[in-house]
This record gives C-alpha cells, sequence and structure tokens, in this order.
C-alpha cells in the first residue's frame, strides 16, 4: 500500500520568518548602539540603563506599528484585487476563461489541455485558481498583518534584552567592549539561524549583519566620546 508524500517546504515560513529576523536584528543593533554610544559619552550607569531599557521599549511599539502599517496596506491591495477578480468572473467569465487558457498555454500546455485545465480549474475554485495563476497571490504570500506586528515587537524585544542586562551589570569600558562583542556575536548567530531556516548559504548573511552591526556601534561610540568630550 503507498503511503502519501508528506512534503514540506520553508516559503510556508517566509512572512514571519522574515519579520522576525528583521525585529530580532534591529533590536540587537539599535540597542546595542544606544548602550555602546551613551557609555562612551562618560555618561552614569542609571542614565546608560534606562536609555538601554527606553530603547527596547520604543524600538518593540515602533517595529509593531511600522510592521503592522505596512502589511495591512498590503492586505488592502490584496483584498481589492480579490474583489476585482471576483467582479470580473460574475461580469466576464468568457474573458476571464480566454485569459485563464493563455496563461496556461504560455507554460507549456497545449491548446486542448490549456482548455481541459482550465475548465476543471475553474469548476473546483474559480476565484482562487485566477487570484493564484493570474496575480500570484497564495496562501503562502497572504499578508497577516497582526502576525507581521507581533513576531516584529517579540523578536525586537529578543534582540535588545541582552543589551539591557549588561547595562545593569557592567559599566565604563568593560560595557562598551562586552556589549560590543556580545552584540557581534548574536548578529553573527542570528544570520546564520536565519539562512539555515530560509535554506541558504550562512557566508553572506553573516558577514552581513555583523558589518552594518559593527558599523553602528563604531559610529555611535564616536559620537558619544565626542559629545562626552565636548560637555566635559
Amino acid at each position: 500500500m503507498s503511503r502519501m508524500h508528506d512534503e514540506s517546504h520553508r516559503i510556508d515560513r517566509v512572512s514571519w520568518l522574515r519579520a522576525a529576523v528583521l525585529g530580532a536584528n534591529d533590536g540587537i543593533v539599535s540597542t546595542a548602539s544606544l548602550v555602546v554610544g551613551v557609555a562612551a559619552a562618560a555618561t552614569s550607569q542609571q542614565t546608560i540603563l534606562l536609555t538601554a531599557f527606553a530603547g527596547l521599549v520604543a524600538g518593540a511599539m515602533s517595529m509593531a506599528a511600522g510592521e503592522y502599517v505596512s502589511v495591512s496596506s498590503q492586505a488592502d491591495s490584496e483584498k481589492a484585487e480579490r474583489a476585482k477578480e471576483a467582479w470580473e468572473l460574475e461580469h466576464q467569465p468568457r474573458a476571464e476563461r480566454i485569459e485563464l487558457i493563455s496563461i496556461y498555454k504560455n507554460r507549456g500546455l497545449t491548446a486542448d489541455l490549456a482548455e481541459q485545465v482550465a475548465d476543471q480549474m475553474t469548476a473546483h475554485d474559480a476565484l482562487g485558481t485566477h487570484l493564484r495563476d493570474e496575480l500570484g497571490l497564495s496562501k503562502h504570500y497572504s499578508a497577516r498583518p497582526l502576525q507581521a506586528a507581533f513576531a516584529s515587537a517579540l523578536a525586537f524585544a529578543a534582540g535588545a534584552i541582552l543589551p539591557v542586562i549588561l547595562a545593569a551589570l557592567l559599566s565604563g569600558q568593560m560595557l562598551i567592549w562586552v556589549v560590543s562583542g556580545a552584540a557581534l556575536a548574536l548578529l553573527a548567530a542570528l544570520g546564520a539561524t536565519g539562512a539555515i531556516l530560509g535554506g541558504a548559504p550562512i557566508g553572506r548573511p553573516v558577514i552581513r549583519v555583523t558589518f552594518w552591526g559593527a558599523a553602528a556601534m563604531a559610529a555611535t561610540a564616536a559620537i558619544g566620546s565626542i559629545f562626552g568630550a565636548a560637555v566635559a
């Protein structure tokens, strides 16, 4: 007796993976950069900790709001396309059939087979067929605003929490070096994890995130040092 082939693809998790990786990356880079920059200005540990915690809260809310607005706009566009396609199927079924047949013929089917496939797919799920084959809309790419917003906020907070903890435990130059090193290590691990989950090579993602993280922390450290010297 043959068994059904159970196949799983990484494309199913593209939406939440993108939001989670982006959120965690921003949480690490922005909060660690804040800590390094304020610490380089030779401010008090209390000020550094307050800045780090405020950065975590503000960043998580900003990521959630931004992701929600962005993905909601995408969802609105998808909704409008669905409504338009549903209207066309109801009022222009012949034109929609010809369009679907043309799509299948362009993909390599013969004219007769394209007509058969178009008719059978239309009978099964006309709207779903046209959304998928004509517009490229499917459940894998369907916009989910709340899911994306929650994933972004949670990931940002998860990435930002370590710099906050270190700011509460350390001070001075030790804080700067430990936060910088820990942030770069986390960024490298995040880049590798995202690549593995997405089925991509890990080299470029790791180099990319660590380079820009190091650049961000170096820039804020330089600004903090200049500001601290000027105030002193």
